[in-house]
């Protein structure tokens, strides 16, 4: 069963120039089956975050559908970790965490519990300006994980943090997926990243973003990010498709492809 049916006909901004409009995304579709961890990679400025804003409902003006887990584009159960944490200042570790909850329903406990998950148990009474930044991207991810959503969106949540800081919330982030299975949709630019973390990485074209290669990624878990194997396959994929990040295979970006290695 899907997770997440995706099928955008066209999305477009109005420009600069009264009148006109730009194309961020066309004819762009793509499913993810329950419980899978996909990437989307693609250059900067193709419409990524576009299309997460569009699937968690914060962008409506979109000609398309979106299906996700059956629930309407908004929904509150739909996860949501953006690149900076978006934490309030003026409230705790725990108070931050406990917003995600729904009214009426059991505060203390779930939280708390997966805070310490995260080894942050010290840290419940902590205000977000007390935290490093890493810290504060880990209570960014317990906040997403404790309505157990069934999608997550994340948004290139570990961009600027140095690599062992980075390496670290990967770690628990997949610790985290495996101990409460969600559909997973990853957005990067670091194709090494994609491939510690993905069961299936969506390549996406320039603007406006379609997708051009679909690809499963089959190497065994645990993964090292600098690792062997990691980086043979991004070497052989580099070496099929030499324009790939740029969001072109064979020299187009309207080509779309499956592909197994």
């Amino acid at each position: 069963m899907n997770a997440l049916d995706v099928e955008i006909l066209e999305k477009r901004f109005v420009g600069r120039d009264a009148g006109r409009s730009v194309r961020a995304l066309a004819d762009l579709r793509f499913t993810v089956p329950e419980r899978q961890f996909a990437c989307l990679v693609g250059p900067s400025g193709c419409g990524k975050t576009t299309l997460l804003n569009i699937i968690s409902g914060l962008d409506r003006e979109v000609r398309g559908t979106i299906s996700v887990a059956g629930l309407a584009p908004g929904h509150a159960s739909i996860g949501y970790m953006f690149q900076t944490p978006r934490l309030m200042p003026w409230l705790t570790v725990r108070e931050n965490v406990r917003l995600a909850l729904p009214p009426g329903g059991p505060q203390s406990g779930p939280a708390e519990r997966l805070l310490a998950e995260m080894q942050l148990e010290k840290f419940l009474d902590a205000y977000p300006g007390q935290l490093s930044g890493g810290m504060q991207r880990r209570v960014a991810l317990a906040r997403c994980f404790v309505t157990e959503p069934p999608v997550l969106l994340l948004d290139e949540p570990f961009l600027s943090l140095d690599a062992p800081a980075a390496n670290h919330l990967r770690q628990l982030l997949l610790q985290l997926w495996h101990r409460r299975p969600t559909t997973v949709l990853f957005v990067t630019h670091d194709l090494r990243e994609a491939l510690q973390l993905a069961d299936r990485i969506l390549f996406l074209s320039g603007s406006p973003a379609r997708v051009v290669l679909d690809q499963t990624i089959d190497l065994p878990r645990p993964r090292e990010p600098e690792g062997q194997a990691i980086e043979a396959l991004r070497r052989r994929l580099l070496d099929q498709h030499p324009d790939l990040l740029a969001g072109l295979i064979g020299g187009s970006n309207d080509q779309n492809g499956e592909s197994e290695l």
